[in-house]
C-alpha cells in the first residue's frame, strides 16, 4: 500500500524523535501557519503551535533581513522547561521541534537540517 504524503511526513517527524532523544515533539508547518504534519503529544495544540511557529518565522525572517543578517536559518527560544526550535523547510514550510531543557543543542540542529532537507523533498 502507498502511503501518502501526509503520512510520510510524519513517519519522517517520528523517525527524528526516535534518533534524537532530546526531541520530545515535532511539527512541519507552512507558512500560512497551517498544519501539515506533526508528532505532537496529545496535550500540545496542533493549531497553536502552527500559528505560533508562522509567527516566529514571519519575524525572525524580517528582523534577520532588516537588521542586516541575511537570511534567516534558524530561530530558537529557551525556556526554563526547554526549548523550541525553528528551521526552515524550504521556502514553503518551517520544521518547529520542542526539545528538553538538557538537549545536545549540536546533535539537534544536524538533525533537524537532516530531516529538513528530507521533508523538502516531500513537500
Amino acid at each position: 500500500m502507498t502511503r501518502s504524503r501526509t503520512e510520510r511526513m510524519v513517519a519522517r517527524l517520528k523517525d527524528l524523535q526516535a534518533s534524537t532523544p532530546d526531541i520530545e515533539a515535532s511539527a512541519i508547518v507552512s507558512v500560512d501557519g497551517l498544519i501539515m504534519a506533526s508528532a505532537l503529544p496529545p496535550d500540545v495544540e496542533e493549531d497553536r503551535v502552527s500559528a505560533m511557529s508562522a509567527a516566529m518565522l514571519s519575524l525572525g525572517e524580517r528582523i534577520a533581513g532588516e537588521l542586516g543578517r541575511g537570511l534567516l536559518d534558524q530561530v530558537y527560544v529557551r525556556g526554563a522547561n526547554g526549548y523550541v526550535i525553528l528551521t526552515a523547510v524550504g521556502e514553503e514550510a518551517v520544521l518547529t521541534v520542542l526539545a528538553r531543557k538538557d538537549a545536545k543543542l549540536g546533535l539537534v540542529f544536524l538533525d533537524m537540517r537532516r530531516a529538513a532537507e528530507d521533508l523538502n523533498r516531500l513537500i
